[in-house]
């Protein structure tokens, strides 16, 4: 009788065990990976989220083919959501627990239920970098204490998993699950004739697109991006943004004094955006560092290259420096803060057909392997991985 088939082994205890899953939102990212650790495992989800910064409130949230329920809670200021339902989790009957770094609620509460319980507690984690506000600085050392004491840490890259082992975690515990995106949502086939008239419909003609989507925020950069616009030789380009926040009328402004032709879009639907891609020649997403911040991933970049864009990105973008985007390849990875290379890097794809024909395929080609079947196998491998420390425990 082989070890799978024994009722004993922790393959076979693995497939009996149930599994509590526990995030913010349930978006189009990620919906499809859910659904496969729904099918490979007994898993419930739990939702308490939806109210983030980051979140835009009129994009969908979801439930997919999986087990799964919204909480409902009392906020408290900007960055807590008291959800009551999550205290069950001291009785209810589980077996294992996942748990995305977000909600300063949540996390240490889930945390303490995993711990109290002797059940087994998976982290989720995308962040590279110590945030340095006051505020944050006192939840680290929670947050190191649960990198410390998770029985398995998945992370969106290696970028992330690094910066783990800098902080002195077991990397034999920490599982790469390459943030991914549903690649079939982005790479459809838009018509010439259906780009032409989105052109139209925006009054941008012949010119070369340049293309941002994302919110309108410090930590995005986008005033380094303005500024290297404005030092382009050439102008015979629309910058086209797509997305809100506080510094839109200070970008409208230095737009103006830049002399090139410029669009705001407050919001488009998320299976609209595929068309918008379909036309943009370079798409960028300049982020910085800032006290709070560092761009975990940016799968905006997974869909622009599903639409084969050409990807230039600072060097504080998880998305380059988990290895998506690769300088010379599918794009640039510039120094962040720096309008000259920005420059210098969108005027080389703007001036040179050929590189930026060469870059939108390279982009559509890398895209392809990079898929939440790929994503999902990190978390069945900490799964498995805390199965076999819990089995040889006992």
């Amino acid at each position: 009788m082989s070890e799978e088939q024994r009722n004993d082994s922790p393959r076979a205890l693995l497939n009996q065990s149930k599994i509590v899953f526990i995030t913010n939102l349930c978006s189009h990212y990620t919906i499809k990976p859910f659904e496969l650790i729904a099918k490979k495992y007994d898993t419930s989800f739990y939702f308490t989220g939806g109210h983030e910064a980051y979140w835009e409130k009129r994009n969908k949230v979801y439930l997919g083919n999986f087990r799964g329920e919204y909480l409902n809670g009392l906020r408290v200021g900007n960055h807590y959501k008291i959800s009551w339902r999550l205290f069950s989790l001291f009785w209810t009957s589980w077996d294992f627990m996942i748990k995305t770094i977000d909600d300063r609620f949540a996390l240490p509460l889930c945390f303490w239920a995993a711990k109290i319980r002797r059940k087994p507690f998976i982290l989720w984690a995308g962040l590279w970098h110590s945030p340095q506000n006051r505020v944050h600085r006192i939840f680290s050392i929670v947050t190191k204490f649960i990198y410390q004491r998770s029985d398995a840490i998945v992370v969106y890259g290696t970028h992330v998993r690094d910066y783990l082992i800098k902080l002195g975690i077991d990397k034999k515990k920490i599982f790469v699950a390459f943030h991914a995106m549903n690649n079939a949502q982005f790479n459809d086939c838009v018509s010439e004739d259906g780009k032409q008239t989105l052109r139209n419909e925006l009054g941008i003609k012949q010119k070369k697109v340049i293309l941002y989507v994302g919110r309108l925020e410090e930590c995005k950069g986008l005033n380094y991006l303005a500024e290297a616009l404005t030092k382009l030789p050439q102008k015979d380009f629309c910058m086209l943004f797509i997305g809100c926040g506080s510094q839109k009328e200070q970008l409208m402004a230095r737009c103006d004094q830049g002399g090139f032709d410029y669009k705001f879009l407050d919001y488009v639907e998320n299976k609209k955006l595929l068309e918008y891609y379909a036309i943009a020649d370079i798409f960028v997403l300049p982020s910085i560092t800032t006290k709070d911040f560092k761009e975990p991933w940016g799968l905006v970049i997974n869909e622009a290259m599903n639409q084969g864009c050409p990807i230039i990105a600072t060097d504080a973008v998880g998305a380059a420096a988990g290895g998506l985007v690769e300088n010379g390849k599918n794009g640039f990875v510039v120094q962040e803060r720096d309008s000259e290379v920005l420059k210098n890097a969108i005027n080389k794809l703007i001036s040179d057909e050929s590189l930026r024909l060469k870059m939108s395929s390279c982009s559509k080609e890398r895209i392809k392997d990079w898929t939440q079947e790929n994503m999902v196998r990190g978390f069945i491998d900490a799964v498995e991985y805390t199965q076999q420390k819990r089995f040889a425990k006992e």
